[in-house]
Formats: C-alpha cells, structure tokens, sequence
C-alpha cells in the first residue's frame, strides 16, 4: 500500500504571523520502501559507497565469519540509515523586508529525517506558530506512518465509489470535510446517480440539467420535472417564432 504514496507525501506554503512578511515553505517527503524489503540491487552503502553484497564480502574476508552477526547487522543498519535518508521534513524560509540589512538575506532551509523530526521540539514549535497545531499533527501522523490513503484517491475514482452508497451515506459523508462536501454535491456524481435510477436519459432531461444541475434534478419529483420540461419546451419554441419573424 505504501508504494501507491507519492515521494511529496504534503507541501504547505504561508506567511509568517503578523507583523512578519516572512514566506515559509514546509515539505514532507517519502521514498518507496524498497530499503525496508531489502530491495538492494540497486542501492550502494552511503558510507563506502560499494553495492551492500560487495561490502559483506570485504568485511568477511577482512574479519573472519566469527565476526558474520556483527557485519550483517552493521550492513542492515548501513542500508537502513541509506533508507532512511530519503524520508525527509524540509522546512524552508525566506526573508521578506524593507530594511537594508535584510536584503542580502538568503533563504534558510531545515532538513530532517522522519526520525529526527520526531524529537525536534523547536523545529514542532515553529510550524504550529505558522501553520497551525492541525497541521502539525498531520505532519506528526505521516512522520509515524500514520497515512490516510482515502484522501490521496483522485477524485474520479472516489466519485464512482460514492455512487454506489445510499443517499444517507452520501449525505453523512459530505459533512465530514470540504473534500467531500465538494464531491458530493458534484454535478458529475448526481449524474451518474441520476442515470443509475433511470431507464433512458432523453434530451431534453440532459439540457434541463445543465439549467438547474443533475443534484436539483434528481430530488424533483416527476409532476414537477414533466411540468419544467413542458416550460423549457415552450421558451424554445417561442424563441425559435421570434427568429423567424
């Protein structure tokens, strides 16, 4: 599941709190977990830089297969860190300001490994005064591996999955975050729900939803829907009269 994650797991930019015009920028990023499964065919020790199997060899032949526990464990730990070092949170800012000394001011950047994050109780303290407590406890829960592969769904594969709830489940969902709230109360949702509980989609029904949506149309009863059909009909016919005139 973890390899459907991009590399840029979150990026936030804002401006500092007033009276600051400070520009910040914080990244959290991830590579795929071929370190964790030991995926090394392509990978080379950070430290010596030889392919990890190469290295072993070296240190068996140089310290003996007594010494075999060790040199595994100091290779694992060797690819870990190698691993590791591609979970990055990227804090950077820029200086914004009219006085002199300031304008030879070149952007300040933090790096830290998931890991180290975790511990750095200044680097935390920074982002919740810029951006928030909610989105430092976001960043807390991808830093854990805490993912919430709901939300990185595009929105055409979530839609057809709504449409498949009930109308109470698709009200409930909506009220859980904007995401949802937007999707469902898409036209392209309560299309398809709309043409799921019809037979035959004529078109005339098609151009009353393009005036009044697909979402207006569906909770119209049939009296109302025949009765804005007839009046749609008459307002063209009657525009078509005053054309030939």
């Amino acid at each position: 599941m973890a390899s459907w994650l991009p590399e840029t797991l979150f990026e936030i930019v804002g401006q500092g709190p007033a009276p600051s015009k400070d520009y910040y920028q914080l990244l959290v990023t991830r590579s795929q977990d071929w370190g964790l499964n030991l995926g090394l065919q392509n990978c080379k020790c950070s430290i010596t830089g030889l392919h990890p199997q190469a290295f072993l060899k070296i240190l068996v032949f140089r310290q003996g297969l007594a010494e075999l526990p060790w040199l595994v464990s100091s290779l694992l730990s060797c690819c870990l860190s190698l691993w590791s070092s591609w979970n990055w949170v990227i804090f950077r800012w820029w200086k914004i300001s009219l006085r002199s000394e300031y304008r030879s001011s070149k952007p300040g950047e933090i790096k830290e490994t998931h890991e180290d994050f975790l511990e750095n109780s200044h680097l935390q303290v920074q982002i919740a005064l810029i951006f928030g407590a909610r989105i430092l406890d976001y960043v807390f829960n991808l830093c854990e591996g805490k993912f919430d592969f709901l939300e990185r769904l595009s929105d055409g594969l979530l839609l057809s999955i709504i449409s498949y709830l009930d109308l109470e489940d698709v009200a409930r969902l909506s009220q859980t975050c904007r995401r949802f709230a937007k999707l469902c109360t898409s036209d392209m949702l309560w299309e398809q729900i709309v043409r799921s509980s019809c037979d035959t989609i004529t078109s005339e029904m098609r151009a009353l939803a393009q005036d009044i949506g697909w979402r207006q149309m569906f909770f119209t009863n049939k009296f109302q829907l025949q009765r804005q059909l007839r009046k749609r009909k008459q307002i063209q016919d009657s525009r078509r009269e005053k054309k030939l005139l």
